[in-house]
Protein backbone atom coordinates (compact mmCIF):
# COMPACT_ATOMS: atom_id res chain seq x y z
CA UNK A 1 0.00 0.00 0.00
CA UNK A 2 3.01 2.44 0.54
CA UNK A 3 3.17 2.09 -3.02
CA UNK A 4 0.70 3.96 -3.46
CA UNK A 5 1.27 6.81 -1.47
CA UNK A 6 3.06 8.92 -4.03
CA UNK A 7 0.17 8.55 -6.46
CA UNK A 8 -2.10 9.40 -4.32
CA UNK A 9 0.19 12.62 -3.16
CA UNK A 10 0.10 13.56 -6.89
CA UNK A 11 -3.74 13.07 -7.37
CA UNK A 12 -4.83 14.67 -4.74
CA UNK A 13 -2.74 18.49 -5.95
CA UNK A 14 -5.61 19.09 -8.41
CA UNK A 15 -4.66 22.54 -9.82
CA UNK A 16 -0.76 20.41 -11.08
CA UNK A 17 -3.79 17.88 -12.50
CA UNK A 18 -6.47 20.52 -14.11
CA UNK A 19 -3.14 22.57 -16.06
CA UNK A 20 -1.41 19.08 -17.08
CA UNK A 21 -5.13 17.50 -18.79
CA UNK A 22 -5.40 21.42 -20.38
CA UNK A 23 -2.03 20.77 -21.70
CA UNK A 24 -2.08 16.98 -22.65
CA UNK A 25 -5.44 17.59 -24.38
CA UNK A 26 -4.55 20.65 -26.33
CA UNK A 27 -1.37 17.98 -27.49
CA UNK A 28 -3.31 15.17 -28.12
CA UNK A 29 -5.84 16.91 -30.20
CA UNK A 30 -2.77 18.15 -32.39
CA UNK A 31 -1.07 14.93 -32.49
CA UNK A 32 -4.64 13.34 -33.57
CA UNK A 33 -5.36 15.32 -35.93
CA UNK A 34 -2.04 15.11 -37.80
CA UNK A 35 -2.24 11.41 -37.34
CA UNK A 36 -5.48 11.42 -39.18
CA UNK A 37 -4.28 13.63 -42.30
CA UNK A 38 -2.01 11.18 -42.97
CA UNK A 39 -4.84 8.41 -42.91
CA UNK A 40 -7.42 10.41 -44.62
CA UNK A 41 -6.46 11.57 -48.22
CA UNK A 42 -8.97 13.39 -49.00
CA UNK A 43 -9.26 14.98 -44.93
CA UNK A 44 -5.37 16.14 -45.96
CA UNK A 45 -6.66 17.95 -48.79
CA UNK A 46 -9.04 19.64 -47.42
CA UNK A 47 -6.32 20.57 -45.07
CA UNK A 48 -4.06 21.95 -47.09
CA UNK A 49 -6.52 24.65 -48.39
CA UNK A 50 -6.94 26.31 -45.35
CA UNK A 51 -2.73 25.39 -44.37
CA UNK A 52 0.25 27.30 -44.48
CA UNK A 53 3.08 26.51 -46.89
CA UNK A 54 6.63 26.67 -46.42
CA UNK A 55 8.67 26.77 -49.73
CA UNK A 56 12.05 25.36 -50.88
CA UNK A 57 13.89 25.85 -54.33
CA UNK A 58 16.29 22.59 -54.34
CA UNK A 59 16.29 21.86 -51.10
CA UNK A 60 17.05 25.40 -50.14
CA UNK A 61 14.45 27.04 -47.71
CA UNK A 62 13.11 30.80 -48.60
CA UNK A 63 13.50 32.76 -45.39
CA UNK A 64 12.85 36.16 -44.58
CA UNK A 65 14.67 38.78 -42.58
CA UNK A 66 12.27 40.71 -40.00
CA UNK A 67 12.85 43.96 -39.10
CA UNK A 68 15.08 43.55 -36.23
CA UNK A 69 17.57 41.64 -38.06
CA UNK A 70 16.13 37.71 -37.12
CA UNK A 71 15.13 35.70 -39.80
CA UNK A 72 12.17 33.45 -40.11
CA UNK A 73 10.86 31.32 -42.78
CA UNK A 74 8.33 32.74 -45.84
CA UNK A 75 4.80 30.66 -44.80
CA UNK A 76 2.19 31.58 -47.66
CA UNK A 77 -1.36 30.23 -48.17
CA UNK A 78 -2.62 27.93 -50.32
CA UNK A 79 -4.19 30.66 -52.32
CA UNK A 80 -1.18 32.29 -52.41
CA UNK A 81 0.95 29.79 -53.56
CA UNK A 82 -1.41 29.13 -56.19
CA UNK A 83 -1.44 32.88 -57.41
CA UNK A 84 2.84 32.29 -57.49
CA UNK A 85 2.28 29.37 -59.70
CA UNK A 86 -0.05 31.21 -62.32
CA UNK A 87 2.15 33.90 -61.60
CA UNK A 88 5.19 32.02 -63.68
CA UNK A 89 3.23 30.01 -65.51
CA UNK A 90 3.28 26.81 -63.26
CA UNK A 91 0.92 23.89 -63.41
CA UNK A 92 -1.80 24.26 -60.27
CA UNK A 93 -1.22 20.58 -59.75
CA UNK A 94 1.95 21.35 -58.42
CA UNK A 95 0.21 21.90 -55.44
CA UNK A 96 -0.29 17.79 -54.87
CA UNK A 97 3.45 17.69 -54.51
CA UNK A 98 3.16 19.26 -50.81
CA UNK A 99 4.04 17.25 -47.73
CA UNK A 100 2.54 17.56 -44.34
CA UNK A 101 5.42 18.32 -41.92
CA UNK A 102 3.31 19.42 -39.10
CA UNK A 103 0.94 21.50 -37.26
CA UNK A 104 0.41 24.88 -35.43
CA UNK A 105 -1.26 25.94 -31.81
CA UNK A 106 -3.92 26.47 -33.39
CA UNK A 107 -4.50 23.28 -35.22
CA UNK A 108 -3.42 24.90 -38.89
CA UNK A 109 -1.81 22.11 -41.13
CA UNK A 110 1.88 22.87 -42.14
CA UNK A 111 3.35 21.91 -45.55
CA UNK A 112 5.88 22.25 -47.56
CA UNK A 113 6.74 22.54 -51.02
CA UNK A 114 9.84 22.88 -53.72
CA UNK A 115 9.52 24.83 -56.55
CA UNK A 116 12.64 24.25 -57.95
CA UNK A 117 12.07 24.15 -61.41
CA UNK A 118 10.80 28.01 -61.26
CA UNK A 119 13.61 30.72 -61.66
CA UNK A 120 14.82 30.99 -58.10
CA UNK A 121 15.66 34.76 -58.02
CA UNK A 122 12.09 35.90 -59.55
CA UNK A 123 10.58 33.26 -56.80
CA UNK A 124 12.42 35.05 -54.16
CA UNK A 125 11.96 38.74 -55.32
CA UNK A 126 8.13 37.70 -55.67
CA UNK A 127 7.93 36.58 -52.16
CA UNK A 128 10.24 39.15 -50.56
CA UNK A 129 12.69 36.27 -49.21
CA UNK A 130 16.09 34.70 -50.52
CA UNK A 131 16.76 31.14 -50.33
CA UNK A 132 19.47 29.88 -48.07
CA UNK A 133 21.22 26.98 -48.09
CA UNK A 134 19.75 25.00 -44.94
CA UNK A 135 23.31 24.92 -43.38
CA UNK A 136 23.32 28.90 -43.32
CA UNK A 137 19.59 28.69 -42.37
CA UNK A 138 20.49 26.99 -38.98
CA UNK A 139 22.82 29.87 -37.91
CA UNK A 140 20.05 32.24 -38.66
CA UNK A 141 16.80 30.65 -37.49
CA UNK A 142 15.35 30.66 -34.04
CA UNK A 143 15.42 26.64 -32.44
CA UNK A 144 11.49 25.97 -33.47
CA UNK A 145 11.67 27.47 -36.95
CA UNK A 146 15.28 25.73 -37.71
CA UNK A 147 13.30 22.48 -37.10
CA UNK A 148 10.54 23.27 -38.60
CA UNK A 149 12.36 23.83 -42.01
CA UNK A 150 15.02 20.66 -41.37
CA UNK A 151 12.14 18.07 -40.88
CA UNK A 152 10.20 19.93 -44.22
CA UNK A 153 13.60 19.34 -45.79
CA UNK A 154 14.51 16.07 -44.74
CA UNK A 155 10.89 14.61 -46.17
CA UNK A 156 11.27 16.91 -49.72
CA UNK A 157 15.23 14.98 -50.24
CA UNK A 158 13.12 11.77 -48.84
CA UNK A 159 10.46 11.97 -51.74
CA UNK A 160 13.11 12.77 -54.08
CA UNK A 161 15.23 10.23 -53.70
CA UNK A 162 12.52 7.28 -53.23
CA UNK A 163 10.82 7.54 -56.49
CA UNK A 164 11.43 3.56 -57.13
CA UNK A 165 11.10 0.44 -55.17
CA UNK A 166 14.38 -1.04 -54.10
CA UNK A 167 12.94 -4.37 -54.50
CA UNK A 168 11.20 -4.39 -58.01
CA UNK A 169 12.15 -1.36 -59.40
CA UNK A 170 9.20 -0.31 -60.11
CA UNK A 171 7.92 3.31 -59.13
CA UNK A 172 6.34 4.03 -55.68
CA UNK A 173 3.39 5.92 -55.13
CA UNK A 174 2.87 8.69 -52.05
CA UNK A 175 -0.41 8.95 -49.84
CA UNK A 176 -1.45 12.49 -50.04
CA UNK A 177 0.44 13.38 -46.78
CA UNK A 178 3.36 12.53 -47.96
CA UNK A 179 4.09 10.40 -45.16
CA UNK A 180 4.80 7.12 -47.36
CA UNK A 181 5.63 5.51 -50.14
CA UNK A 182 3.77 2.23 -51.68
CA UNK A 183 4.93 0.26 -54.53
CA UNK A 184 3.05 0.20 -57.51
CA UNK A 185 3.97 -3.46 -58.15
CA UNK A 186 2.52 -4.97 -54.52
CA UNK A 187 0.27 -2.40 -52.13
CA UNK A 188 2.22 -4.35 -49.43
CA UNK A 189 5.49 -2.68 -50.21
CA UNK A 190 5.16 0.57 -48.08
CA UNK A 191 8.09 2.80 -47.48
CA UNK A 192 8.55 5.25 -44.45
CA UNK A 193 11.12 8.39 -44.11
CA UNK A 194 13.75 7.28 -42.45
CA UNK A 195 16.52 8.75 -39.77
CA UNK A 196 20.16 7.33 -39.21
CA UNK A 197 20.89 6.76 -35.81
CA UNK A 198 24.07 8.82 -34.68
CA UNK A 199 25.79 9.15 -31.52
CA UNK A 200 27.08 12.37 -30.18
CA UNK A 201 29.02 12.62 -26.75
CA UNK A 202 30.85 15.04 -24.75
CA UNK A 203 33.91 13.71 -23.15
CA UNK A 204 34.71 14.95 -19.81
CA UNK A 205 38.02 13.95 -17.74
CA UNK A 206 36.57 15.63 -15.10
CA UNK A 207 37.71 19.86 -15.56
CA UNK A 208 37.70 19.73 -19.01
CA UNK A 209 35.69 18.23 -22.02
CA UNK A 210 36.72 16.95 -25.29
CA UNK A 211 35.57 19.05 -28.90
CA UNK A 212 36.53 18.31 -31.92
CA UNK A 213 36.37 19.71 -36.05
CA UNK A 214 35.81 18.23 -39.04
CA UNK A 215 37.50 19.76 -42.24
CA UNK A 216 34.12 20.42 -43.44
CA UNK A 217 32.94 22.34 -40.48
CA UNK A 218 33.30 26.31 -40.84
CA UNK A 219 36.26 28.00 -39.37
CA UNK A 220 36.79 27.93 -35.37
CA UNK A 221 33.58 25.69 -35.04
CA UNK A 222 34.38 22.85 -32.61
CA UNK A 223 31.75 20.51 -31.66
CA UNK A 224 31.34 17.13 -29.59
CA UNK A 225 32.45 14.01 -31.02
CA UNK A 226 29.65 12.63 -33.23
CA UNK A 227 29.45 9.16 -35.47
CA UNK A 228 26.73 6.20 -37.09
CA UNK A 229 26.11 3.43 -35.35
CA UNK A 230 27.21 0.20 -37.19
CA UNK A 231 24.47 -2.34 -38.05
CA UNK A 232 24.05 -4.64 -35.15
CA UNK A 233 25.47 -2.46 -32.47
CA UNK A 234 23.80 -0.61 -29.56
CA UNK A 235 24.14 2.82 -28.80
CA UNK A 236 26.83 2.28 -26.03
CA UNK A 237 29.02 0.06 -28.39
CA UNK A 238 28.89 2.83 -31.07
CA UNK A 239 29.87 5.40 -28.64
CA UNK A 240 33.13 3.73 -27.37
CA UNK A 241 34.01 2.67 -30.61
CA UNK A 242 34.06 6.16 -32.44
CA UNK A 243 36.23 7.54 -29.69
CA UNK A 244 38.54 5.15 -29.95
CA UNK A 245 38.52 5.33 -33.73
CA UNK A 246 38.70 8.86 -33.56
CA UNK A 247 40.59 10.21 -30.84
CA UNK A 248 42.31 6.85 -29.65
CA UNK A 249 40.72 7.17 -26.08
CA UNK A 250 38.86 4.64 -23.96
CA UNK A 251 35.22 5.64 -22.97
CA UNK A 252 34.68 4.94 -18.43
CA UNK A 253 31.11 5.98 -17.72
CA UNK A 254 28.23 7.01 -20.29
CA UNK A 255 24.72 8.77 -19.88
CA UNK A 256 21.92 10.13 -21.92
CA UNK A 257 21.30 13.64 -22.20
CA UNK A 258 18.72 14.58 -25.49
CA UNK A 259 17.87 13.42 -28.56
CA UNK A 260 17.65 15.66 -32.05
CA UNK A 261 16.36 15.24 -35.63
CA UNK A 262 19.52 16.50 -37.63
CA UNK A 263 19.02 17.07 -41.31
CA UNK A 264 22.81 16.13 -42.26
CA UNK A 265 24.12 14.37 -43.88
CA UNK A 266 21.20 12.70 -44.78
CA UNK A 267 18.46 12.98 -42.73
CA UNK A 268 20.10 11.50 -38.96
CA UNK A 269 18.41 10.55 -35.68
CA UNK A 270 21.50 12.49 -33.14
CA UNK A 271 21.34 10.93 -29.65
CA UNK A 272 23.50 12.70 -27.23
CA UNK A 273 25.28 11.00 -24.37
CA UNK A 274 27.83 12.44 -21.42
CA UNK A 275 30.65 10.43 -20.98
CA UNK A 276 33.87 10.71 -19.06
CA UNK A 277 37.57 9.31 -19.22
CA UNK A 278 40.12 8.09 -16.80
CA UNK A 279 41.92 11.64 -15.99
CA UNK A 280 45.29 9.93 -15.95
CA UNK A 281 44.80 8.59 -19.64
CA UNK A 282 44.01 11.69 -21.37
CA UNK A 283 46.63 11.87 -24.48
CA UNK A 284 44.80 12.03 -27.32
CA UNK A 285 45.61 10.56 -30.83
CA UNK A 286 43.85 12.12 -33.60
CA UNK A 287 42.56 10.30 -36.36
CA UNK A 288 43.62 13.09 -38.62
CA UNK A 289 41.13 11.08 -41.72
CA UNK A 290 38.45 11.95 -38.99
CA UNK A 291 39.08 14.89 -37.94
CA UNK A 292 41.04 18.00 -38.28
CA UNK A 293 41.86 19.03 -34.71
CA UNK A 294 40.72 18.11 -31.42
CA UNK A 295 41.43 19.03 -27.72
CA UNK A 296 40.47 19.68 -24.77
CA UNK A 297 38.46 22.64 -22.80
CA UNK A 298 38.97 24.35 -19.91
CA UNK A 299 35.78 25.37 -17.87
CA UNK A 300 36.65 29.28 -18.51
CA UNK A 301 37.32 28.98 -22.25
CA UNK A 302 33.81 27.01 -22.66
CA UNK A 303 31.88 29.69 -20.92
CA UNK A 304 33.79 32.20 -22.67
CA UNK A 305 32.83 30.59 -26.11
CA UNK A 306 29.38 30.27 -25.07
CA UNK A 307 29.02 34.13 -24.20
CA UNK A 308 30.49 34.78 -27.40
CA UNK A 309 28.16 32.52 -29.01
CA UNK A 310 27.87 32.42 -32.89
CA UNK A 311 29.61 34.87 -35.33
CA UNK A 312 27.90 37.38 -36.88
CA UNK A 313 27.72 36.75 -40.95
CA UNK A 314 30.48 38.86 -43.16
CA UNK A 315 32.44 39.45 -39.56
CA UNK A 316 35.46 37.57 -38.72
CA UNK A 317 34.85 34.23 -36.88
CA UNK A 318 36.84 33.61 -33.31
CA UNK A 319 39.42 31.20 -33.02
CA UNK A 320 36.76 29.03 -31.34
CA UNK A 321 32.76 29.10 -31.82
CA UNK A 322 30.15 26.30 -30.62
CA UNK A 323 27.37 24.92 -32.82
CA UNK A 324 24.10 27.35 -32.63
CA UNK A 325 21.86 27.14 -29.38
CA UNK A 326 19.53 24.63 -30.68
CA UNK A 327 21.85 22.31 -31.95
CA UNK A 328 22.34 19.04 -29.89
CA UNK A 329 25.75 19.79 -29.35
CA UNK A 330 25.03 23.25 -27.90
CA UNK A 331 23.04 21.85 -25.43
CA UNK A 332 25.94 19.04 -23.81
CA UNK A 333 28.24 21.77 -24.07
CA UNK A 334 25.83 24.21 -21.70
CA UNK A 335 24.96 20.76 -19.10
CA UNK A 336 28.58 20.20 -18.71
CA UNK A 337 29.12 24.23 -18.17
CA UNK A 338 26.42 24.05 -15.78
CA UNK A 339 27.66 20.82 -13.84
CA UNK A 340 31.14 21.88 -13.69
CA UNK A 341 29.87 25.39 -12.26
CA UNK A 342 27.69 23.51 -9.69
CA UNK A 343 30.70 21.32 -8.84
CA UNK A 344 33.07 24.59 -8.27
CA UNK A 345 30.34 26.13 -5.96
CA UNK A 346 30.04 23.22 -3.55
CA UNK A 347 33.57 23.18 -3.11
Amino acid sequence: MSLLNPLRRILCTRPQVLALTRFSSSYVSRMRFLNRLKQDDEACAAALQDGQLVLFHRLQPLLQRGPTGTFRPVTLTCSGVQTLLQNFGSDGPLLEDSILIGCSDQNQAQFCLDVGHLDQAAVAEFCAGTFIDLRKSFFLLPGPAARLVAKAQALLRWHQTNGFCSATGQPTHRNRAGSQRVSSSSSSMIYYPKMSPVVIVLLSDGSRCLLGRQASFPRGMYSALAGFCDMGETLEEALHREVAEEVGLEVQDVSYSSSQHWPFPHSSFMVGCHATVSPAHTQLNVDRSELEDARWFTLEEISGALQAGVPSRGGPPPDVWLPPKHAVAHHLITEWRDRQRRLQASE
